[in-house]
C-alpha cells in the first residue's frame, strides 16, 4: 500500500464542488459537519471559501426569516449522494479556509473527504452567496469569475 502525504492528497484533488467532512474551531458545536468548496480555481486561490448545510431546513428558515429567501439553498438527499436526509445550506455564512488547514485537518485523522457535489447545486450556491448582503465583496468577486485575479 502506497501512503500517499495529506498535501499532496489535497493539492491533487481539490476542485469546485469538493465536499469535506470536520470539526470547525468557529463553531459552538464540536460535532463534524460538511463542507463544500465553491470556488472555481481552489488550488489557485489564497483562500477557500466554504459553505456549511444544516439538516435542520425549519430551524435555519426561522433564523434567517429576515434574510433573502433566495441566500438559503436546499439540497435534497436524493441530489448528494453524501446526505442522510434533506438539507439546507445558509450561504450568509461562508468560511473561509486555507489548502494548508485542509492538509492539516487530514494529516491529525479530523478531516474527511466525501462525495463530490453535481456543479448545479454549486452554482445555486454560488448565487445564493452573491444574493447576500451579509457576504463581503471580496468573497463575492471571486466568486464571481472563473479566471485567476493578477495585481
Amino acid at each position: 500500500m502506497i501512503l500517499i502525504p495529506p498535501e499532496v492528497q489535497i493539492k491533487a484533488s481539490i476542485r469546485p464542488g469538493c465536499v469535506y467532512y470536520f470539526s470547525e474551531e468557529s463553531f459552538t458545536s464540536t460535532e463534524p459537519h460538511f463542507f463544500i468548496v465553491l470556488n472555481h480555481s481552489p488550488i489557485d486561490d489564497s483562500m477557500l471559501l466554504l459553505v456549511c448545510p444544516s439538516s435542520r431546513p425549519d430551524s435555519v428558515r426561522r433564523r434567517r426569516k429576515h434574510l433573502p429567501v433566495q441566500t438559503l439553498v436546499e439540497i435534497r438527499k436524493e441530489e448528494y449522494a453524501g446526505f442522510t436526509s434533506d438539507s439546507i445550506v445558509d450561504c450568509n455564512t461562508v468560511i473561509e479556509k486555507t489548502v494548508g488547514e485542509l492538509v492539516v485537518k487530514l494529516s491529525k485523522g479530523a478531516l474527511k473527504v466525501k462525495p463530490d457535489m453535481d456543479m448545479g447545486i454549486i452554482q445555486k450556491l454560488r448565487e445564493a452567496v452573491q444574493a447576500s448582503p451579509m457576504v463581503a465583496e471580496e468573497y463575492k468577486e471571486l466568486l464571481a469569475t472563473s479566471t485567476t485575479k493578477t495585481g
